[in-house]
């Protein structure tokens, strides 16, 4: 081809570096010749999907011939009665980042510009610059939000705010009253994305409730997930909550069809399937503190974590420990592409791979692997 295909790209697109997911299971196993390998890298249930949730996707599978309901009726009705918000200020999404990415595509645009903080989540870059607006990064504190800097930095072409909360990969939090002091400086004009997709998990009293915020500012938008705490991670399926005139703008430049039948089927299932989540919430609160007495017994520092992950520092360059752990059979995340190139973000497993996990770093060290 003699067409330099590169060129015909938008701007932002050609500065882009694609979304890295943690390694899979099967990449590791064929690369190492690993027969046992545990997955700690990408913050997913380590329950597996709610028997209930599974049935209902195997169920809907013989309705793969047909397109889904595009708008998501029943899943939006059972959702607006569990959080108490009309039907009509939903978006679904293949994922909370699919709804992320509508955001940036309804509201970003080249002379605009998008605010989020350092350490916070990938996509909010990368859905910035594909849309060809300026990135307004804010330094974190305590390697959390600063919301006092996030109200300064915003200019007059800002256009969306994006805050986790909790903060991936950091697993921090902003209190109820931060939030609500933040968004009372908020132009409003500017959109604020409260992306709660570790929300269940961060079971302290004074987290506060995104959906709470909705009705005295409009401009809020809060995204969650069925890809964590409900299991359901490889359907992809989440959704934002809105105005009913934001959702109606998402909603324009929403793919058709963008969630699946056995995606829909099994998320229905799963809001009904209370003793899964609170399972769910157990086993992340019991693995937590597991990991955490390992790290202070292993004399490393970690950051406090209400999601289901924790970043533990290193006194090195995590990299080699991440490729070290790699050859134990061990799955971790490294979190370079976020600044932080002395930490590992751990996600919470199952007590036999926490302990496996604590196992193969305390050999590491051992070994001298940390020099």
């Amino acid at each position: 081809m003699t067409c330099d295909v590169f060129a015909l790209a938008n701007v932002g697109v050609q500065g882009l570096h694609p979304y890295q997911p943690g390694k899979p299971i099967e990449e590791l196993q064929r690369e190492l010749g690993l027969d046992s390998v545990v997955k700690l890298a990408s913050n997913e249930n380590p329950l597996g999907p709610s028997p209930v949730a599974l049935a209902a996707a195997q169920t809907a599978l013989k309705q793969m011939h047909l397109y889904p309901d595009a708008s998501g009726f029943e899943l939006k009705k059972k959702l607006a009665a569990k959080l108490g918000v009309s039907e009509n200020q939903f978006t679904l999404g293949n994922g909370s980042n699919d709804v992320l990415d509508l955001i940036a595509r309804a509201f970003l645009s080249a002379g605009s510009s998008a605010v989020f903080s350092q350490h916070a989540f990938i996509v909010y870059p990368i859905a910035v610059q594909a849309a060809g607006a300026r990135a307004i990064i804010t330094p974190a504190k305590n390697w959390g939000h600063d919301l006092v800097a996030m109200a300064a930095a915003i200019e007059p072409d800002t256009k969306v705010v994006f805050i986790a909360n909790p903060n991936n990969p950091t697993g921090n939090y902003l209190d109820s009253d931060a939030v609500s002091a933040f968004l009372a400086k908020v132009p409003e004009h500017v959109i604020v994305v409260l992306d709660e997709a570790y929300v269940e998990f961060a079971e302290v009293a004074d987290f506060p409730d995104g959906l709470g915020f909705l009705a005295q500012y409009p401009n809020v938008i809060v995204t969650r997930t069925f890809s964590k705490a409900y299991g359901l991670a490889g359907l992809r399926i989440g959704y934002g909550v809105s105005s009913p005139e934001i959702a109606d703008l998402l909603n324009r430049v929403r793919a058709p069809f963008n969630v699946n039948i056995p995606a829909m089927s099994a998320a229905l299932a799963v809001l009904d399937d209370h003793e899964y989540l609170r399972r769910s919430q157990q086993v992340n609160s019991a693995g937590m503190a597991q990991l955490c007495a390992g790290f202070n017994e292993l004399g490393l520092a970690y950051i406090p974590s209400v999601g289901n992950f924790v970043a533990v520092e290193l006194p090195c360059d995590a990299l080699p420990v991440y490729q070290a752990l790699l050859r134990e059979g061990v799955i971790v995340r490294p979190v370079g592409v976020y600044q932080m190139p002395k930490h590992l973000r751990v996600s919470i497993g199952l007590e036999h791979e926490n302990a496996r996990f604590l196992i193969a770093l305390r050999k590491l060290i051992e070994e001298g692997c940390f020099d």
